[in-house]
């Protein structure tokens, strides 16, 4: 019998994923699953754009052109000039997500064996795309006691080898929620410069940072990186359109451009259709982005507020995205997911997790953490809260400090 590759053997397991048969199974037996372990929101789709939409004419669902349809990447450079980036609809290149965008991102820029470094926990399907391009990504450790601040440039200075080419860093953060500052910009692009990187930034929750004040920073906005700056984008999270599965990559190096060109060519077009819906969603679309920010404020909040009434937990309150990085009493977040899914109900219903080691890539780390994405609406996630909390009293591998500090009452926050 043949044999598969070791490629597709050794591939990581998407961690938000691997525990959908035991969610699959809880629910054939009627139990109701709270999903908080994938950012997929109860959001409606932008409904005006879809609206419009809808009254599209089209008789032929024709190949775009590869890097995308011109009057989408043209409306998309108003988009960007919102946010102070000025670029060219020649250097937008429409991907079949934002997926497609970090893939080709790797492809282009780094060869077998070439090295990415990326502060970590990270958005772990970066480790299965580095691992198809045959990159090695060395991670730097942010830490949950100081909201997972950017760690220092002594810190990046001690990963740096002749093989390194280029940083990754997600900005508002998945899974952590953290936004990070002018001045850890500012500190990214001295490091790029002065070692010759490319300096990638995966901006797909560009919207949704909570903090009162000026717009998020974009890396497309910082002097004297025309040559380093790759920008990965998608309108997934921010019209509540997943399933359009339309990104783009954006950067302002013509030798970039051109190669990511031919892996575009490769693969013919992007999607259509989800062309078509996101250049609707692109029209009069700042009032729906600021009622959604709006909620996703209101949401972010509520599970702030429950995390830290309850005992033992360890959280902090997240600048952006629609995720939380929480550290819990318990011994293993793996088996705390699966035995959420498999052995716990309360009211008839359960919480999907999602385990915090497969967002690391050091092992050891994020035995004890969970990501938490709060995509359902307020009344679920009190529910969902609710859940958590009465699991947490009565999960069998609760550590011995945890127990103690539940018998006397007290909260750690």
């Amino acid at each position: 019998m043949p044999k598969v590759s070791h490629r597709s053997d050794t591939v990581p397991l998407s961690p938000f994923r691997k525990l959908i048969p035991l969610a699959d199974a809880a629910k054939a037996k009627g139990r109701h699953v709270y999903h908080l372990n994938i950012g997929q929101p109860d959001i409606m789709t932008h409904p005006r754009a879809v609206e419009r939409f809808r009254k599209l004419e089209w008789d032929i669902l024709e190949y775009s052109p590869s890097n995308g349809i011109p009057s989408y990447r043209e409306a998309l450079t108003t988009y960007y000039a919102r946010f102070g980036v000025d670029v060219t609809a020649d250097q937008i290149l429409v991907t079949t997500g934002g997926s497609e965008a970090i893939l080709f991102f790797m492809l282009a820029c780094l060869d077998p064996g070439d090295e990415i470094i990326v502060p970590e926990p990270f958005y772990a399907n970066y480790n299965g795309y580095a691992h198809i391009a045959d990159i090695r990504v060395v991670a730097i450790t942010s830490h949950i006691e100081d909201g997972f601040s950017l760690p220092s440039p002594e810190a990046f200075a001690r990963k740096i080898t002749p093989r390194t080419k280029a940083i990754m860093i997600t900005s508002p953060n998945n899974p952590t929620g953290a936004c990070y500052s002018p001045e850890e910009f500012n500190t990214l692009a001295e490091i790029v410069k002065k070692h010759d990187l490319f300096l990638c930034a995966d901006e797909v929750y560009r919207e949704f940072a909570y903090a009162e004040g000026e717009p998020l920073q974009s890396i497309l906005q910082l002097p004297g990186l025309e040559e380093h700056a790759i920008v990965i984008d998608s309108v997934s999270k921010r019209y509540s359109a997943t399933g359009a599965r339309v990104g783009a990559l954006v950067c302002r190096n013509e030798a970039i451009l051109a190669g990511v060109d031919r892996f575009a060519k490769l693969r013919l077009s992007p999607p259509g259709l989800g062309q078509m819906l996101s250049e609707c969603m692109l029209e009069n679309d700042e009032a729906y982005l600021a009622g959604v920010k709006d909620d996703y404020r209101n949401r972010r909040d509520t599970v702030y507020r429950r995390l830290q009434q309850m005992p033992g937990v360890f959280s902090y309150e997240p600048g952006g995205a629609f995720y939380c990085f929480a550290r819990f009493p318990i011994d293993n977040s793996e088996d705390f997911c699966r035995w959420l899914l498999a052995d716990f109900e309360y009211q008839g219903a359960t919480v999907m997790l999602a385990p915090g080691p497969g967002f690391y890539a050091t092992p050891g780390l994020g035995l004890d953490e969970c990501r938490i994405a709060y995509v359902l609406n307020v009344d679920d996630l009190e529910k969902a809260m609710d859940c958590l909390e009465k699991a947490l009293e009565v999960y069998p591998g609760r550590t011995t400090a945890a127990q103690q500090i539940a018998s006397s009452g007290s909260a750690r926050s």
